[in-house]
């Protein structure tokens, strides 16, 4: 099957408003005026030439006419010899000569014996050395290019009018026919030039794709700043962008700095207040000091995003999914060495996510965690690459959860089963994490018979 027109057109030429477009679309412009107007001024010349060399073939038989013109008795006129070849031998072909001197005349045999009428213009040239052009209407009403010679005459003579005859035709024929020809060159010649214009465009904007590219490797963390070998014209921007990218940076430590002393700032009287409460008889069943220790892991988590928010988001962070996914088993499957959990990776080594590491710790914790408290024996991890974004799906042969109640369990402090340790805080965390990257995360059953959790992350 063939693309849509506008598809192929826009592969072309390129998206609406883009530098190639205007580019293309005017070189083409002034491509086809530059071809038009060489068109009209090759054709112009083509006219002249061939007009040129009917006259001269037209003069050329007037001057023979002069130099055969011989007196005759009473006045007339008589030829050395027969002029009447061709093609001034072909009856109505356009071909005719005359020669006139008062009421005595001469013509060729094209002429059928009929009057060439001769126009005014040149009546009115009493004196001239050579034939002058001149246009008219033949015997049969067909269009003629003329040229004429008067000679004066002696004394009281009446001057001597010699004309001679061409078609129309034998100027237009050869000239369309010279049009036809070069129109198609030009043509074949347009299309070659729009053809360089176009290589050359692609050329001249392959640095800005290429500056494209590296801009996405910056942002996913490939690169850490943009290569300074740019072609002269691109190297400014280059600088200014790496100079934001500098400061972005610098902004990122100072912002680090404010929150680590902000961290000393909470954590310390936290603390202080968790070994207080140890001792405490008030708080025998521990209530208090698990509440304290949920305050300092939510001031932790909400630390981290406030600096990673501090220079506009999750940019140039990158984590090696992998690894992290076998930390995360190892350590989970001894706090849950009494399930004697069966572990099943599917992590391809070379994936990675644009996600700041401990956030990720965060995320995969939470839902291979909440995976092992609730499976009977079996938990799955596996992730596959999709374009720009990675899937990672977390699996278990638990009871699973209804449909009616996986939009209820992704609220704060929502739980089931309260029987079961926890907060509720596990999933709703994980949600609003994948959502902070662009990303997301849906509940789904899993073929083992449980919960099946599929998060998306940018790569």
């Amino acid at each position: 099957m063939t693309a849509p027109r506008p598809a192929l057109r826009r592969r072309f030429l390129g998206p609406p408003g883009s530098l190639q477009r205007r580019l293309l679309l005017a070189a083409g412009a002034f491509l086809g005026i530059a071809l038009v107007a060489a068109g009209l001024s090759i054709g112009f010349i083509l006219h002249r030439f061939v007009r040129g060399q009917v006259d001269g073939r037209l003069d050329d038989r007037i001057l023979s006419l002069v130099s055969d013109l011989r007196p005759a008795p009473g006045g007339g006129l008589s030829l050395g010899r027969d002029r009447d070849g061709p093609p001034f031998d072909r009856p109505r072909s356009g071909w005719y000569w005359q020669i006139r001197r008062g009421e005595a005349r001469l013509g060729s045999a094209a002429l059928e014996g009929r009057d060439l009428a001769v126009p005014e213009i040149a009546g009115r040239r009493r004196k001239s050395e050579e034939p002058v052009p001149a246009d008219g209407v033949g015997p049969w009403g067909e269009s003629l290019i003329l040229r004429v010679l008067t000679l004066p005459g002696k004394g009281d003579a009446a001057p001597t009018v010699l004309v001679a005859s061409a078609p129309t035709a034998a100027l237009r024929g050869p000239v369309l026919e010279a049009l036809r020809t070069l129109a198609a060159c030009l043509g074949v010649i347009g299309l070659f030039l729009f053809a360089g214009v176009l290589v050359q465009i692609r050329l001249g904007l392959r640095p800005l794709l290429r500056l494209r590219d590296q801009l996405a490797a910056v942002r996913t963390g490939g690169l850490h700043r943009l290569p300074e070998r740019q072609p002269a014209e691109v190297r400014p921007l280059v600088a200014e962008m790496n100079a934001l990218l500098d400061q972005n940076a610098a902004n990122l430590d100072h912002a680090r700095a404010h929150v680590a002393n902000l961290a000393h700032g909470l954590k310390t009287p936290l603390a202080t207040l968790s070994l207080a409460l140890a001792d405490a008889p008030s708080d025998r069943d521990g209530a208090l000091a698990r509440l304290v220790e949920g305050m300092d892991r939510r001031i932790r988590h909400h630390l981290r995003r406030a600096r990673a928010a501090a220079v506009g988001g999750p940019v140039r962070a990158r984590a090696e999914l992998a690894a992290h996914v076998a930390d995360l088993c190892l350590v989970l499957g001894r706090l849950h060495a009494g399930k004697d959990i069966a572990f099943a990776a599917d992590v391809p080594g070379d994936l990675a996510l644009a996600c700041d590491p401990q956030d990720l710790d965060e995320m995969l914790g939470n839902l291979i965690e909440n995976a092992c408290q609730w499976c009977r024996g079996r938990v799955r991890i596996a992730a596959r690459r999709l374009g720009t974004e990675v899937v990672v799906r977390i699996e278990d042969d638990g009871p699973g959860l209804p449909d009616g109640v996986r939009d209820a369990i992704l609220q704060r402090g929502r739980r089931l089963d309260e029987s079961q340790p926890g907060h509720g805080f596990g999933l709703p965390i994980a949600l609003e994490l994948a959502a902070f990257y662009g990303g997301s995360l849906v509940l789904d059953t899993s073929d083992l018979g449980g919960l099946a959790v599929r998060v998306t992350l940018p790569a």
